[in-house]
């Protein structure tokens, strides 16, 4: 199995420290809001790794932390006029309910910052005791970045480099503007701890460095997350726990593409900012995984009407191929056929969890379902199960056929003889060089919702509930 390391920028040879174990850390959610399609990516990215590594037997631990005492959450708070652990329990329920959704499964761990102060403390402690990290007079504590002789190396940055193309807030209480905080002085009515350093909080980065060690130990397999995170965040984790342990900290570093919505960077200023509950109110759950599984993980994802049309077009060529195969007949058929779909598909998820090879692969055993079906039906149960089984390793195609496909045509706003009507007067149009007409019918049923999509096998669509 090879992985993209970050780190080496190359893909390696996966080899666990402890062999048939696999100990992975994601750094999760700070719970202030409700999650976005940012999240969504890196909840199924790694959800789909932490499947197939143990389809393919290994024993995995799998750790994704929450962030539940930030800045972020403080203001929130304070704007909703309602306490801190009313905020973060509601907004980790609610997460809980998006991953579900989208048929992500619970990490085997998942710590919360708030129940490892004591780990964040005696951690900073040991930076202090090691000449890593100082108090500043104003009750905070910095890292001091220049002493760890590795900083830079996960983004290969220089920090002359860094110091001068820094956005760098001055602080007159540290060392040097590129020292960052690893403990915060309490402000008056704010939440604190006690620390030997006085009234405060942890800083965002210790926390990983703490909570990762507590769960997985100084050295772990994988260590992953989002785009944004490799600067400053991760390189920070790195200084921290390689200079409190005095050992490697991770092995490979795995990081997320970012997702682009209409081809624009999400934001909120652009107003292209969708939480995983509004998609979600228009798209079937499934449609939203199949498009966030099917470009590579670590490739940018771009979120539009055409690109979820896809998707779901996509799955209904795997649940038209699954109605109405019986599968009890297949359980205990050797198919050959199968087992050559097994290997190519395990090939492909070997190389970097390549899921677009892993669903070409699909595709494939898909059409050779539907010639079985028409010429050797006894060979149909066995190449179904095998591909509701690989389906499932990527966390798709576990939903009844027929109740699929008959929610993706619910709540139609013309009948489907209708739309059959308009692409044939759309047919005569292209037909007569009228490409005006056809133009404002594939316009018109756009607006409803009514995607139409050509292929030299004719014109077919799907329907997505405009507006969202």
């Amino acid at each position: 199995m090879q992985i993209y390391n970050t780190l080496t920028r190359r893909k390696e040879a996966f080899t666990p420290i402890e062999p048939g174990r696999v100990r992975m850390y994601v750094c999760g959610m700070t719970v202030y809001d409700y999650c976005h399609l940012g999240h969504a990516r890196v909840m199924v990215a790694f959800d789909v790794i932490t499947r197939y590594l143990r389809h393919r037997g290994y024993d995995v631990t799998y750790v994704r932390n929450i962030t539940d005492i930030d800045d972020k959450i403080l203001r929130r708070a304070d704007e909703n006029g309602e306490s801190i652990a009313s905020l973060t329990e509601r907004m980790i329920e609610a997460m809980h309910e998006d991953e579900a959704r989208l048929f992500v499964l619970p990490p085997d761990q998942e710590p919360r910052a708030t129940r490892h102060v004591g780990d964040i403390i005696a951690m900073v402690e040991t930076l202090i005791t090691k000449g890593y990290a100082y108090a500043a007079d104003n009750g905070d504590v910095y890292y001091r970045v220049r002493r760890f002789e590795g900083y830079g190396k996960l983004n290969n940055r220089d920090l002359d480099e860094m110091r001068a193309g820094a956005r760098i807030e001055v602080d007159e209480h540290k060392e040097d503007p590129l020292d960052f905080v690893l403990w915060k002085a309490a402000k008056p009515g704010e939440a604190s701890w006690p620390s030997p350093w006085g009234e405060g909080r942890p800083g965002w980065h210790i926390e990983c460095s703490a909570m990762s060690k507590c769960c997985l130990g100084d050295t772990f397999d994988i260590h992953g997350g989002g785009p944004d995170l490799t600067f400053p965040h991760h390189e920070n984790e790195i200084a921290q726990s390689e200079a409190a342990n005095g050992k490697p900290f991770v092995n490979t570093w795995m990081h997320a593409g970012a997702v682009r919505v209409n081809q624009e960077k999400m934001s909120k200023s652009l107003g292209n900012f969708f939480t995983i509950r509004e998609v979600l109110e228009h798209h079937d759950p499934e449609v939203v995984r199949y498009l966030l599984v099917a470009s590579h993980y670590r490739s940018a994802i771009n979120y539009s009407p055409d690109s979820l049309a896809e998707a779901r077009k996509s799955l209904e060529r795997f649940y038209n191929a699954l109605e109405g195969v019986a599968l009890e007949g297949g359980a205990a058929a050797d198919s050959e056929a199968s087992s050559a779909f097994a290997a190519r598909f395990t090939a492909a998820m070997d190389d970097d969890f390549n899921t677009p090879e892993a669903l070409s692969v699909l595709f494939d055993l898909a059409r050779e379902l539907n010639r079985a079906r028409k010429e050797a039906p006894e060979q149909a149960p066995a190449l179904a199960l095998e591909l509701k089984r690989l389906g499932g390793i990527l966390g798709l195609l576990q939903q009844d056929p027929a109740s699929f496909l008959k929610a993706g045509a619910s709540g139609l706003p013309l009948s489907e003889a209708e739309i059959q009507a308009k692409i044939d007067e759309r047919a005569a149009a292209k037909q007569a060089k009228d490409f005006a007409a056809a133009d404002a019918i594939r316009n018109e049923l756009a607006v409803l919702g009514i995607i139409l999509k050509d292929s030299r096998e004719g014109t077919t669509w799907v329907f997505e509930k405009p507006d969202a």
